[in-house]
């Protein structure tokens, strides 16, 4: 399997996720992709048969409003049909909310109450070393979270810990809910402020699985510290209908825009092997 295609089939999974249900945090959904497929199918122990081991990789979706590309990726993994996910996602009853649910198997915690993630991750990192256990702990956020204080507080304790068993990747896509990163909370020089909270940084392409698995290969090399990936992203990447606009954050497509998508999705997949 190419995962670089695969990166676009799921995401055409999450756009009619998001068209069945009529709601959805589209534009981040897309920029996470690479990431998520990339630490399902190429980095993490865990999958069905294993989900209740102790020694299985954690991962926690920090940030939970982009659950939908979560649940694509757990689909695929073979967790639970994406079928049902599409029929059932944010219909009344249904376990397929808009956060991610513990409930629903290859979940290990609700979130989406932003800058929760770091910390809990902290919490499973040190539980991890405290019982000599293998597993390696991974923990996707938001950029615009980082503004939550809670994250530097769990950022600390992890340096203080030697939690080298513990990855943050930041989904560095520049934009949110109410616009530019820089414009609201700004970040720049991100990495020299992870750098001075004593974790290793790396930063890559985050929507290229190559260089999304180098910056894990060198994550998992790295003793004594944290490491904190900085994944730059594109919001709303793989139609130019989505890319770079804030106005995508949380958008349902209209018919014409959904089907501009999709032939840009094809596009995209189609070039890969140009």
């Amino acid at each position: 399997m190419n995962l670089q295609e695969k990166c676009y089939d799921l995401r055409k999974d999450v756009v009619d996720m998001i068209m069945a249900g009529n709601g959805g945090h589209i534009g981040g959904d897309m920029s996470v992709m690479e990431t998520l497929a990339t630490l399902y199918f190429k980095v993490m122990n865990i999958s069905p048969e294993n989900q209740d081991d102790p020694d299985r990789d954690r991962f926690v979706m920090s940030k939970g409003h982009c659950v939908e590309a979560l649940y694509a990726v757990l689909a695929a993994k073979g967790f639970f049909p994406i079928e049902e996910v599409i029929e059932k996602y944010s219909r009344f009853a249904s376990p397929y909310i808009g956060h991610p649910n513990n409930k629903l198997p290859g979940i290990e915690m609700n979130s989406g109450s932003l800058g929760h993630g770091l910390p809990v991750a902290v919490g499973m990192a040190l539980a991890g070393k405290m019982d000599k256990r293998d597993y390696r702990v991974y923990v996707v956020l938001g950029d615009g979270e980082l503004a939550e204080g809670s994250n530097w507080e769990g950022a600390m304790a992890a340096r203080q810990y030697h939690l080298d068993n513990l990855c943050a990747v930041v989904d560095r896509n520049r934009l949110q809910i109410s616009g530019n990163t820089e414009d609201v909370m700004g970040e720049d020089d991100l990495e020299a402020r992870l750098t001075a909270f004593g974790w290793n940084v790396v930063q890559c392409d985050g929507n290229s699985v190559s260089a999304l698995e180098d910056a894990f290969a060198q994550a998992k090399a790295c003793k004594g510290k944290p490491t904190f990936v900085i994944a730059n992203t594109t919001k709303g990447c793989g139609s130019a209908v989505m890319e770079n606009k804030a106005s995508w954050h949380h958008h349902v497509p209209t018919k014409e825009e959904y089907e501009q998508i999709i032939k840009d999705f094809a596009q995209r997949k189609e070039a890969l092997h140009e």
